[in-house]
């Protein structure tokens, strides 16, 4: 069964996966505090405008933080996606991994370079610049 809450999607992880979650719940609620949380396409994505800035996601392994628009941040720590979008992402295995600063940092970065996802449908695939 699919997640219909965040709180469901961390309650299916593993104690050390689930602490991950938690952590970054918690770091990107209080950096993006505007923002719309939801589970969309089966995790937990943060919202600005209706544009997806930041969300993770459990792959075998590893939980993954992902930016839609991070291959623009300029961080080496994040590593681009492959195909024409403009995310980027970084992996975790334990929460000491999570560097606060960064993520504050990734965070401001998300909210001030954006590429409009929320109308990539109508544009056939293309991506505008929106900040």
């Amino acid at each position: 069964m699919k997640p219909t809450t965040i709180s469901e999607f961390h309650g299916a992880q593993s104690p050390e996966d689930r602490a991950i979650c938690d952590l970054l719940r918690s770091e990107i609620d209080i950096g993006l505090p505007n923002a719309e949380s939801k589970i969309w396409h089966g995790h937990p994505v943060w919202f600005l405008a209706g544009n997806p800035i930041v969300g993770y996601s459990k792959l075998k392994g590893c939980i993954r933080l992902m930016f839609w628009s991070g291959a623009d941040f300029g961080e080496p720590s994040l590593k681009p996606g492959t195909g024409k979008f403009k995310d980027a992402s970084v992996r975790y295995t334990a929460t000491e991994e999570i560097d606060a600063e960064d993520l504050k940092r990734w965070l401001t970065k998300g909210q001030n370079i954006q590429w409009d996802y929320k109308n990539i449908y109508k544009r056939k695939g293309r991506l505008e610049r929106l900040i």
